[in-house]
């Protein structure tokens, strides 16, 4: 087996992302964390060995579907994994504290306290983003919308939310988000954090092969 740390995929074309610095240390610590190694955690995540490789070492950007996918596998919060403080265990989270993140397009908040079991995000997500992305993980996931309106695919059916409308469903139903309308559509998202061998799989185009 070739050793974990090494990429013979990885070419010159990738430059290093300047947007997150600190995701490539984390996500490699992270990883080493769980046990895993770069093989299986990229097998998990739906991703080949090559592409995590570059995520691990600043070559290429995680979007936020595969942060989330990556948390869940190493049994932790995208917080962790971004090397954001959050006081642990805090009740309370202030709106002043809440600096935006920006991965894969999509923009969100931290919007709960870490060493939960669950996470609690406020995401944008723009129009014509990751809408090609299906996911299905162990858990639960819930989302109300604020903004602009939500195409939220579950299994064969297909929705149409508007500001007020909410969802709440097993995630291991296949499903996918995209914003319906051209400005966006903003909404809060609260998802449980189960760790499995099993908790990432992508169907469909492979998420690390989205621009």
């Amino acid at each position: 087996m070739s050793s974990p740390e090494t990429d013979p995929g990885t070419g010159t074309e990738d430059g290093p992302s300047e947007d997150l610095p600190v995701v490539a240390p984390q996500l490699r610590a992270l990883r080493r964390r769980a046990g895993l190694t770069l093989e299986a955690a990229a097998r998990a995540a739906g991703l080949s060995p090559a592409h995590l490789s570059r995520l691990e070492t600043g070559r290429r950007q995680p979007s936020l579907p595969m942060l989330l996918a990556l948390a869940r596998i190493y049994g932790t919060t995208v917080s962790e994994l971004l090397g954001e403080t959050v006081a642990d265990r805090d009740a309370v989270v202030r709106a002043a504290d809440m600096e935006p993140t920006r991965a894969g397009g999509w923009a969100y908040w931290q919007a709960g306290g870490a060493g939960r079991g669950m996470q609690a995000l406020r995401v944008h997500i723009p129009y014509g983003t990751q809408g090609d992305i299906v996911r299905v993980h162990p858990g639960e996931e819930w989302l109300y919308v604020l903004k602009g309106r939500l195409r939220l695919r579950l299994g064969d059916s297909t929705h149409l939310l508007a500001p007020g409308d909410s969802a709440h469903f097993d995630s291991l139903t296949p499903h996918r988000l995209a914003a319906a309308d051209h400005d966006g559509t903003e909404l809060l998202f609260v998802h449980t954090l189960l760790q499995s061998p099993t908790s990432a799989l992508c169907l469909g185009p492979t998420p690390g092969e989205m621009p």
